[in-house]
């Protein structure tokens, strides 16, 4: 975004600046920019504008969600090693008074505090009219901008909507002897007419992404957040499941009306009414090699694991995001932050047990961890013979794609270590394991408990019994960030950033086509009857880009599985989980003690996976209530008079 529009932000500092010198030549000091300057040229009010897209994530840095701790550490796929007390949605502990991350800058992109930015644009649309131009080619320009402020507030308030319900709703800037405490928040209706009727006006002026600069709204772009914003719109949270006030629940808009018009939305995006989007692909959409090669894989690896590490001009599945340029600011440092700490990285969201056996094995059947002990959802056996006779025993073997996308696992391939755990690892490969020095043979077929008590024996007994692997939590640098549950994310971060000294600069997609294509889906799901078949056509294309064979059913309810399984695969890490697990009310299903998958090489060759349920490394609870965030306490101090959501006091 800096790349594109910071000759605005340079132009625009100046009215922020507050010196008080006189020029020579009689011109206005530069403190004295003020409203009315700003929209009395065209380039300020460029620059103006260029500030509201700075602050659409509310502070300046325009990270959206790539923040140091993710959003999905707020549900059942992540966990935030240094700051797990900042999510009180998964410790069922939310309330006005702790909103933990919810309430501060770190997701300041979803919360109240949105209300600063909308404010800016309130003021860019009531005073764009006196902005002078001098051609039609200025007023050309001058349109697009205002549609791109309609993109904005619509992005702003849809953020607002989905995770509080019906707001506040303010269309024009505050005038001094405005009653700020006649103010109340409008129902969910009123507030999706609201964004709609935003969205509306911004497809109409923006051009298509082939005539805008790259990191602008685009009526694309518009398009994709109108059906995200009606997808969500169908969930049972805002249909009477959770509550019946009108400000969480709908009234006039019904579910069927809202599916049909969010399968419309899509399905018009996917048919290039709003510009020319597609899914990245190694072989098109056909079906993909069958069976995968392990050439195969890494080829679909590949190219699912591009679509997060673009750089300069982006490829067609990105419908709009942020671009980060060191050169021009918007810096962001996730290699650094979620890195695994033998490379000097500080091991920040590590993913849970659980979701790493939601990918599929790469003939596309269910990975079952109990294959070869039916029942036992604790350990994974293996003897180097048996290892070598059926190396899929080994759970990061055979995989789909996605996986060696997302996971950093005990083997994975990775960068160079730097000079001082190169010697330990020339290969490059993460150890989130432990070599014990001796047999495995003793050690099979034990308990939990009685496992637990020989290792720490072992260990103990001598120096040397034991080498923790360079990215455990025992390793010989940095440990303490090291991972706590036995893995790190990979999505996002760049092979080509050494994070220990260097900032990232691959983009941040906020919406791609995938997310359109699945939208479209769950509708006709949804739906069911003679759309059943057009959900699960669109599901296959989601499956066969990631190199995974189509799905058959003629089950309303087997196919509604399938969505949601291939939804938080597919976006695995990107914050739409939090969305959908509340969309879907299904918190109380999947939020549960995070665990560590410890795992054991022993000298013989034999390595035991444990995964140990019986020593949590954060403790989990849910409370129905916290479906929606809660108004904090301290704008209601400042605003009694709003309503508060149901449930909390």
């Amino acid at each position: 975004m800096k790349k594109i529009l910071g000759y605005s932000i340079l132009l625009f500092s100046l009215i922020w600046v507050t010196t008080s010198c006189d020029d020579i030549l009689d011109q206005k000091a530069v403190d004295a920019f003020n409203e009315e300057s700003v929209f009395s040229d065209l380039n300020l009010t460029k620059a103006y504008l260029g500030r509201c897209y700075d602050f659409i994530g509310v502070d300046d840095n325009m990270l959206l969600g790539l923040r140091e701790d993710l959003l999905s550490g707020a549900t059942d796929e992540l966990l935030c090693i240094h700051r797990p007390g900042g999510y009180p949605f998964v410790k069922g502990n939310m309330t006005p008074d702790e909103l933990g991350h919810f309430g501060n800058w770190r997701f300041n992109w979803i919360t109240w505090g949105l209300y600063s930015n909308i404010k800016n644009v309130n003021v860019f649309l009531a005073n764009v009219d006196k902005v002078p131009v001098e051609n039609q080619g200025q007023q050309d320009e001058l349109d697009v901008m205002i549609a791109e402020a309609y993109f904005i507030r619509a992005f702003d308030y849809t953020n607002l909507m989905r995770s509080y319900g019906g707001v506040v709703l303010i269309d024009e800037p505050f005038a001094l002897d405005d009653d700020f405490l006649s103010i109340t928040r409008s129902s969910l209706d009123a507030t999706l007419d609201f964004i709609l009727a935003d969205l509306d006006e911004a497809i109409k002026g923006l051009p298509t992404k082939d005539a805008m600069e790259q990191g602008r709204a685009t009526k694309g772009a518009a398009a994709a957040l109108k059906s995200r914003l009606l997808s969500w719109s169908t969930g049972e949270l805002m249909h009477g499941a959770y509550s019946n006030d009108e400000l969480v629940s709908f009234k006039s808009h019904s579910r069927s009306s809202l599916l049909e018009e969010a399968k419309t939305i899509a399905k018009d995006i996917m048919d290039g009414d709003y510009g020319d989007y597609a899914l990245t692909s190694v072989n098109g959409l056909s079906d993909p090699p069958s069976p995968m090669t392990e050439a195969d894989v890494d080829a679909y690896a590949e190219n699912f694991f591009s679509i997060f590490t673009q750089k300069g001009a982006w490829n067609d599945e990105a419908i709009w995001g942020v671009q980060h340029l060191q050169a021009v600011g918007n810096r962001t440092t996730q290699n650094r932050w979620w890195g695994p700490n033998g490379y000097h990285n500080w091991g920040n969201n590590g993913p849970n047990e659980p979701v790493v056996r939601e990918f599929e094995m790469a003939d596309g059947s269910a990975f079952v961890w109990d294959k070869y002990n039916p029942g036992d959802n604790i350990y994974r056996v293996a003897t180097a013979a048996q290892k070598a006779a059926d190396p899929e025993r080994n759970p990061y073997v055979g995989r789909e794609p996605r996986f060696y996308a997302s996971i950093l696992f005990d083997g994975a391939k990775w960068i160079d270590r730097p000079t001082d755990g190169a010697a330990l690892d020339p290969e490059g490969r993460v150890q989130t394991s432990y070599k014990l020095n001796t047999s495995g043979t003793d050690y099979i077929g034990l308990g939990q408990a009685a496992f637990s008590t020989k290792v720490d024996a072992f260990v103990n007994a001598a120096t040397g019994n034991q080498v923790a692997g360079l990215d455990t939590r025992q390793g010989p640098i940095e440990a303490w960030n090291g991972t706590k549950n036995g893995y790190y994310i990979k999505k996002y971060q760049d092979p080509a950033t050494v994070g220990q000294y260097f900032n990232n600069e691959n983009a941040w997609i906020e919406m791609r086509y995938a997310e359109v294509v699945l939208d479209y889906a769950e509708a006709c799901i949804e739906l069911g009857g003679e759309n059943l078949q057009a959900g699960i056509d669109a599901l296959n294309m989601i499956r066969n880009r990631a190199g995974l064979p189509d799905r058959v059913t003629s089950s309303q309810e087997q196919a509604r599985e399938w969505y949601r399984h291939e939804r938080q695969v597919e976006f695995f890490g990107e914050g739409d989980r939090w969305y959908m697990i509340r969309k879907w009310m299904i918190a109380d299903e999947v939020i549960q003690n995070v665990s560590p998958m410890n795992i054991y090489h022993f000298q013989d060759g034999t390595t035991i996976w444990n995964y140990n349920e019986a020593t949590p490394v954060d403790q989990r609870s849910w409370n129905d209530v916290n479906y929606w965030l809660p108004i904090s306490r301290t704008e209601k101090n400042k605003a009694p008079q709003l309503q508060q959501n149901p449930g909390y006091n």
